[in-house]
């Protein structure tokens, strides 16, 4: 029995497939893919099978180098990856994670893209801060000053096809592209701007700018982060510029310093100020009251005398004179009508004279203000005084 008879095998409606009927069906799909007119169809006969044409079994070969010719297009695209299908090498379609499947090689070729890695591009250095490039490092700053700086982009795929198409070598367009949006941001910028306090701003520019530029030239590129590495200024001249930035720290020591003294100072000098002017106003309105009372008292004082002159003129006379007496340590006795022998409490009265102590000014003094006591040689004195006056009456 042949082995190209179509019946072999096919005792009691069991055996292989019919190879020649499953070839004559993809050469139709075949041929109605690539535009052509579809063989052996129902209205029309088919023509002679090209397993018929094969010499001996020469089409199994043929089938089975078919079958691994149609598994090879099955392709896995992972959950962080897309799927580029080309066609003869145009852009056909997009595929999502999965088990997917192309026609083969030659006709159709799928690129297998991440999207979710992070990608690094590292400018003005490689692998090492300390390993730099000086050509792409070195740049001019706004108030013409050269600073030698470092930093590194990181950025994700956002576009598979943009990302494929469009970029011969996307590290360098990144690296490219970064460099021109640094040397832009930095050369508006000053150079103590830029090495100390804007270098977060001046990252968040580059990282605008950059964006910005791989979006105008359809990248497919999505800048996630810009970091700055380093920012110094040139080796030549390093150690000059440390005497000026600590020159500069210096100055702005002395001026927080200065500032902290003012602070200390200016607030005294105003509240010593204010309370002087609060005592000068109340010193003002003591006087002026003190003064308005006087003339009111001298007032009613002559409308008495107007009525009474020499009683009011004897009062007059007994008040100054208790006010003189009470300040003084004197003792003075009249001994005419009187007898010899006197016995004079001379402590309690030097007491009263000496701390000035009357009935009018009873009342109780500051406890800043002690009251002066009199000097224990003064009241010697006097009593000695006294005693010798005693000795020449009574001779």
């Amino acid at each position: 029995m042949a082995l190209n008879d179509p019946n072999w095998g096919r005792r009691n409606n069991e055996g292989p497939p019919d190879l020649d009927e499953l070839w004559r069906k993809f050469t139709q799909k075949l041929n109605k893919f690539l535009g052509g007119r579809s063989t052996g169809g129902p209205s029309e006969p088919a023509g002679p099978s090209l397993f018929s044409r094969l010499p001996g079994g020469a089409w199994l070969i043929v089938a089975i180098a078919v079958a691994v010719w149609l598994a090879s297009g099955f392709y896995i695209v992972d959950a962080s990856q897309r799927g580029v299908v080309l066609r003869f090498g145009k852009y056909l379609e997009t595929t999502q994670p999965g088990l997917q499947w192309h026609i083969p090689f030659p006709v159709e070729s799928a690129e297998i893209v991440n999207v979710s890695q992070v990608r690094t591009v590292e400018v003005g250095y490689r692998a090492n801060v300390k390993s730099k490039v000086l050509k792409e490092s070195l740049m001019l700053t706004d108030d013409e000053n050269i600073i030698d700086l470092q930093f590194a982009v990181q950025f994700l795929v956002k576009s598979p096809e943009d990302f494929l198409f469009n970029n011969r070598n996307p590290d360098d367009a990144v690296m490219q592209a970064g460099e021109t949006a640094i040397r832009e941001v930095v050369g508006k910028n000053r150079m103590d701007f830029v090495l100390y306090e804007g270098r977060e701003q001046v990252a968040a520019s580059v990282q605008k700018l950059l964006q910005a530029i791989l979006d105008r030239y359809q990248t497919g590129i999505e800048v996630s982060k810009v970091t700055m590495q380093n920012a110094q200024p040139p080796e030549q001249v390093q150690a000059a510029f440390d005497d000026a930035v600590k020159a500069s720290q210096d100055r702005e020591r002395l001026k927080n310093e200065g500032q902290a003294y003012a602070n200390d100072v200016i607030p005294r000098a105003r509240g010593m100020a204010s309370r002087l002017i609060q005592e000068a106003e109340g010193y003002r309105q003591r006087v002026i009251s003190s003064a308005e009372g006087d003339a009111s008292r001298f007032h009613q004082v002559l409308v008495e005398y107007q009525k009474a002159p020499a009683v009011t003129r004897d009062r007059m006379y007994l008040d100054s004179m208790q006010q003189i007496f009470s300040n003084v340590t004197k003792v003075l006795v009249d001994q005419k009508g009187g007898n010899n022998l006197l016995m004079l409490p001379l402590d309690k009265l030097l007491q009263m004279s000496g701390g000035g102590v009357s009935a009018t000014d009873s009342a109780p003094k500051p406890p800043t203000v002690p009251e002066a006591t009199p000097p224990t040689d003064t009241t010697n004195r006097s009593r000695e005084a006294f005693r010798g006056r005693e000795r020449e009456s009574r001779q």
